[in-house]
């Protein structure tokens, strides 16, 4: 029985390995090339595992000419970043920095969060990444948490960071005028490039922050994945593809620009990047570089979309294959209007700051199921259960646990996710249609019970934002004396439409239980949002954003 079970492993085994070198093949990560050079790649990747260091440093081997990073303030091959990064680390362990210790990085999108991330990982060191939308007092109380003893940071954001970290060593990473500190480039300009430097004691980790929506942001740690599985499965479901050109509009301090700027390094993409997204700017760089794959949050995608028709035809976006949306909520109805407007080219993952992927949706799941969140790619397990833990059947809701090889370590304050087995629970509730793709719900706090009936505000959002004059759609439970709670509904309506909140409550009482329709709906110029999109629902429970109603 033991032989026959080890027999069975071995060969699951192996045909995963298949698969995933077959993947890798496809899409040009793995190619022929000299052999001294397969040697030397080979050694690479057993002294620095799959980090960014190795993506440095074998992008610069590989491909050292080519285009590494387009932004604002010009363009760097891959040898550059790679000796420019080098330098930058041998500058940081002048500051002290060395296996296990953190650097805190608040920055846009530019070459110096990129090569930051590159000198952290060449030393082992933890790069700590601060959201660019947090106020003072979060900012302070992470600092004081994480204990970084370097930061790195945009010299706009001087001013925000100046309550906390006072024993920190600053070094300015992009400045407009006259820097206050030292400079991350004055430091390139005056260390080495080369050699490269030796491999560091410990693999290099990450603390990407989580949004902080309905609280202090925690800090979720994790590493490099093991082996190139990981790898696979996300290329499987996302046909991103060797040597693209790539525009990243999502920030690279959340965990979707984060990894589509390490899965860059891997494919050898050139980056384009700005430091701040605009919607024809981003059309632009689309069309000015030819670029084959964007990567956005969806807010990003309505905005581009509510542009003038003449100002979308002006860009020539033929070049798009694909568009890589994540971060938050992906309403039907926009997937839709995306895909209509620009092809069918849209890929949705859903996930968690602490799970990373879950599920992939396709742009044939969603012409199939529109708002579906997709399925599982190949070495993800997911399973959703009711609050004893035993799985429910299709189509019921029930709470979203995930296991795949990115799941991460636990929070850098000590706590850890709630976990079933080794699956860890996403904090979302969902459920499986009978075709097996996965829908979510809501989240798992915000659930509501009005008059003995369970509600999930995000469904009812989704039928709101259906409506034609409707652009953007929120809503979340609050007290109600009769009913434990009620619903409540935010809208922002579309350009030129008049909708009344009567017409408003008819449409969603004709697609949804009588229960689920809003008591109240208010009528705003905008939502709350994060620097990633995600609508913040405390503001909107907040007295004044309340009280912002136009009839």
């Amino acid at each position: 029985m033991l032989l026959d079970q080890i027999g069975s492993r071995v060969r699951a085994q192996a045909s995963d390995t298949v698969w995933a070198i077959g993947v890798l093949e496809r899409a040009g990560v793995i190619r022929r090339m000299r052999p001294d050079k397969v040697l030397r790649l080979a050694q690479l990747y057993a002294r620095l595992g799959t980090s960014p260091a190795l993506g440095s440093a074998a992008t610069a081997l590989t491909r050292p000419d080519e285009l590494a990073i387009v932004d604002e303030i010009g363009t760097l091959t891959f040898a550059e970043t790679h000796q420019r990064s080098n330098a930058l680390a041998r500058a940081l362990a002048e500051h002290g920095v060395g296996s296990g210790d953190g650097v805190a990085i608040m920055c846009r999108n530019h070459r110096y969060f990129i090569e930051a991330t590159m000198a952290c990982a060449k030393l082992g060191a933890v790069g700590l990444y601060l959201n660019t939308a947090f106020a003072a007092r979060q900012l302070a109380e992470v600092l004081e948490r994480e204990g970084a003893g370097v930061l790195i940071y945009d010299e706009e954001f001087g001013e925000l960071l100046a309550e906390g970290g006072e024993d920190m060593k600053r070094i300015v990473a992009f400045a407009e005028g006259e820097p206050s500190d030292r400079t991350a480039e004055e430091l390139i300009a005056s260390h080495d490039g080369a050699p490269d430097l030796p491999a560091p004691d410990e693999g290099a980790r990450y603390v990407i922050l989580t949004s902080g929506t309905t609280g202090t942001p925690k800090g979720a740690q994790r590493g490099a994945p093991e082996g190139l599985g990981p790898l696979a499965s996300f290329l499987s479901k996302i046909p991103r593809r060797s040597g693209e050109t790539v525009v990243i509009a999502a920030p690279l301090f959340h965990s979707w620009g984060f990894s589509h700027f390490v899965l860059g390094l891997s494919l050898g993409a050139t980056m384009v990047l700005q430091r701040r997204f605009d919607p024809e700017d981003t059309l632009r760089a689309i069309a000015q570089h030819r670029a084959r794959t964007l990567v956005v949050v969806p807010v990003m995608m309505q905005r581009i979309l509510e542009l003038p028709d003449e100002v979308k035809r002006r860009y020539d976006t033929s070049s798009l294959e694909v568009t890589a949306a994540s971060g938050s909520a992906l309403p039907g109805e926009l997937s839709t209007r995306w895909m209509d407007e620009f092809g069918d080219n849209l890929y949705n993952l859903y996930g968690s700051t602490e799970v990373a992927w879950a599920t992939i949706a396709t742009p044939e799941d969603m012409r199939a199921a529109p708002g579906t969140a997709g399925r599982a790619p190949r070495g993800t397990v997911i399973r959703i259960v009711d609050e004893e833990g035993r799985d429910v059947p299709r189509g019921e809701t029930g709470r979203i646990f995930v296991a795949n090889g990115m799941a991460f370590e636990g929070y850098t304050g000590g706590e850890d996710k709630e976990r079933l087995e080794d699956l860890v629970s996403s904090g979302d509730v969902g459920h499986f249609d009978e075709g097996g793709r996965m829908f979510i719900d809501g989240r798992d706090d915000e659930m509501i019970v009005s008059g003995g009936e369970n509600v999930f505000p995000r469904e009812v959002e989704d039928v709101l934002a259906e409506h034609g004059a409707v652009s953007e759609a929120a809503a979340l439970g609050v007290p109600d004396e009769e009913f434990g709670q009620r619903l409540r509904a935010f809208v922002v309506l579309s350009a030129d439409a008049d909708v009344t909140e009567d017409e408003l409550k008819a449409h969603v009482k004709s697609n949804l239980a009588r229960y689920k329709v809003p008591r109240e709906i208010s009528f705003l110029d905008e939502l709350p949002r994060n620097a990633t999109g995600k609508v913040l629902k405390r503001d909107l429970s907040e007295p004044e954003a309340a009280g912002e109603s136009a009839d």
